[in-house]
């Protein structure tokens, strides 16, 4: 037992830390295993690996991912933006590179291969883009005559531009809805809340009148007899085959024809397998870990803390939304990971990186501690 009066970093760390909200982080990684056991196999099989070798480097990935974690829930506030900042300009960086130089696939260009690793800078751009966005609009509320949302603003539209390059349109979408609700938190005028409404739905008409690939998914949505609907279709018989309580353990049959069962469909594996009953596990899981991190970040007097943790939190929700929902055929399919449960590494280690500032922003510090650091930050810009 760590008793409280003990003054290592570890005792305080652990004093201070939601154990609550790192212990349904823990079980949500924990199912993410169980999934990826479930689901993987059968694709790897069917291209040529090894059973196990989806599994294998999910486990792989899970342990700097842990690291990352733990180590960024150890970081102040203060050091939270630095560290924000410089892991946005890399990614930027990244991103730049992958549509020079990275490969084609499906005819986007996401991924740009490091020293023998696949990289998805966007991933780690969006939990970056989120803090530093989180940080320009607490200083807005302390500083009006600072230019801090117009700053937000043109972060937002660069990161957009390099997004609809690539083209990434579900990325887009994850991050214009998540500025726009960092927006709202922050105070927007209704001015502004009818022009961003107005200005998203103006880019998704565009989008859908220029770019043939989206306006396939949206007709393939509206009218399924228009397109190849066949993961969908087998999404949705895999819920209705699993019923409440699921067929069982490796008794699933859509994994062996579903080519994304392990990423984008993993969710249908998991109602097929263990019934829509782990399902709504599932879904209170991710909507406790949401509901709590805005809950604590609205308890933090520090408006950067309250901000970015809230950012972070809709950040995570949204994305998990958006992949179950796609299973669901609720919304047109948008390749988002179900966070903690689909494979992917990048993605992995990202939303690690991302939970661990939730988990350092909503940390129990002392009055005094917040105070210095608001008096710190009024009298020097932020480095």
């Amino acid at each position: 037992m760590l008793a409280r009066d003990q003054r290592t970093p570890f005792s305080e760390w652990w004093w201070t830390v939601d154990r609550l909200l790192l212990a349904a982080i823990i079980a949500l990684v924990v199912g993410g295993l169980i999934l990826s056991l479930a689901a993987s196999p059968p694709v790897a099989t069917r291209i040529g690996l090894d059973p196990f070798h989806f599994f294998n480097r999910h486990v792989m990935f899970l342990l700097p991912s842990f690291i990352v974690l733990i180590g960024v829930s150890f970081m102040s506030p203060k050091n939270i933006r630095r560290g924000a900042l410089l892991v946005f300009a890399v990614s930027i960086v990244l991103i730049v590179a992958t549509l020079m130089f990275g490969a084609e696939v499906k005819g986007s260009r996401r991924w740009i291969t490091l020293l023998g690793v696949n990289i998805q800078a966007s991933e780690s751009a969006k939990p970056a883009f989120v803090v530093i966005a989180a940080w320009l609009f607490a200083e807005s509320t302390k500083r009006p005559e600072m230019p801090a949302t117009s700053m937000a603003m043109v972060l937002l539209l660069m990161l957009v531009s390099l997004l609809v390059m690539e083209p990434d349109f579900g990325q887009t979408m994850l991050v214009l809805m998540v500025w726009g609700a960092l927006f709202f938190i922050a105070g927007m005028r209704m001015i502004w809340v009818v022009g961003l409404a107005g200005a998203a739905a103006a880019g998704l008409f565009g989008a859908y009148l220029l770019v043939p690939h989206v306006a396939h998914r949206i007709k393939r949505f509206m009218n399924p007899g228009s397109g190849d609907t066949f993961q969908l279709d087998m999404a949705m018989d895999a819920f209705w085959n699993g019923g409440w309580f699921g067929l069982g353990p490796g008794e699933g049959i859509a994994k062996r024809s579903l080519p994304d069962s392990h990423t984008d469909f993993v969710f249908a594996v998991a109602a097929e397998e263990f019934g829509i009953i782990l399902c709504l596990a599932l879904v209170a899981l991710f909507a406790f870990i949401v509901i709590r991190t805005l809950l604590r970040a609205y308890a933090s007097e520090d408006m950067f803390s309250r901000f970015a943790a809230s950012g972070l939190a809709i950040l995570f929700g949204v994305q998990a939304a958006i992949n179950m929902a796609v299973n669901l055929q609720l919304i047109p399919a948008k390749g988002m990971t179900l966070p903690f449960i689909s494979y992917g590494g990048s993605s992995i280690i990202s939303l690690a990186y991302g939970v661990g500032m939730m988990l350092a922003l909503t940390r129990q510090r002392p009055r005094t501690e917040i105070e210095s650091q608001n008096n710190a930050n009024s009298v020097r810009s932020y480095a």
